[in-house]
């Protein structure tokens, strides 16, 4: 088979605006979802009253629901109920809507291995729930919650995918126009296949750094 290489090179430009929305979006939805997922957490975790219940039907709907189904609803839903929003916005929410149920288990499981007995020495100086959140809970689950946390930012990344439905110009999406307009399937696949490599190593690497020192920070080896 002959590769056509100056049709890759030809397309580099697209691909280089398409990098740069699919890693604007995905920052954006990564960064609303490790603060929802904190925040449902530690509700969760003392049982705030009026909030536990609405965190739990959260969490179901999200990681019951696929995400091209939320972002339907978002796009073509809501301004049928008045609200409109644009494509962009639309993809945040969504991207932080699912992926804070998935950031929130991470954190439950970090939350959960603090141990009681520092709980309840925090409890006993008086300190009170968002404090002991803040100094004892939260610096304890994140180090056990690192490597939940990286898979699900890898997740989130790979999940912009499917923001092409709602005409958001991204990887994916170019991926599709080349090989309509000009049926150069096999070349734009590969380009397809090392632009995710691309944004997917790196972020992988960096992660698994993080977790190390992180370990390292904690147990001092």
């Amino acid at each position: 088979m002959n590769v056509d290489w100056n049709f890759i090179i030809n397309s580099l430009p697209l691909y280089k605006e398409a990098i740069w929305i699919t890693l604007q979006l995905a920052f954006w939805g990564i960064l609303l979802s490790i603060a929802i997922g904190l925040v449902c957490s530690v509700i969760l975790y003392f049982k705030v009253k009026g909030l536990e219940s609405i965190v739990r039907v959260y969490i179901e709907v999200s990681r019951n629901t696929p995400l091209l189904i939320q972002i339907f609803f978002l796009y073509f839903g809501f301004p049928k109920l008045g609200l409109t929003m644009s494509a962009s916005t639309c993809a945040i929410i969504g991207l932080s809507f699912l992926g804070g149920s998935y950031m929130s288990e991470a954190f439950r499981s970090g939350i959960e291995s603090v141990s009681k007995s520092q709980i309840e020495s925090g409890l006993s100086i008086g300190l009170s729930n968002v404090q002991l959140a803040r100094y004892v809970v939260i610096p304890q689950a994140f180090s056990v919650s690192v490597p939940s946390l990286g898979a699900n930012c890898i997740f989130l990344l790979k999940e912009t995918s499917i923001l092409g439905a709602i005409s958001i110009l991204d990887v994916m999406n170019v991926t599709k126009d080349l090989i309509g307009m000009y049926y150069k399937t096999f070349e734009s696949l590969v380009m397809l296949v090392v632009v995710y490599i691309i944004l997917l190593l790196p972020l992988s690497i960096l992660l698994t750094w993080l977790e190390k020192r992180v370990r390292y920070a904690e147990f001092g080896n």
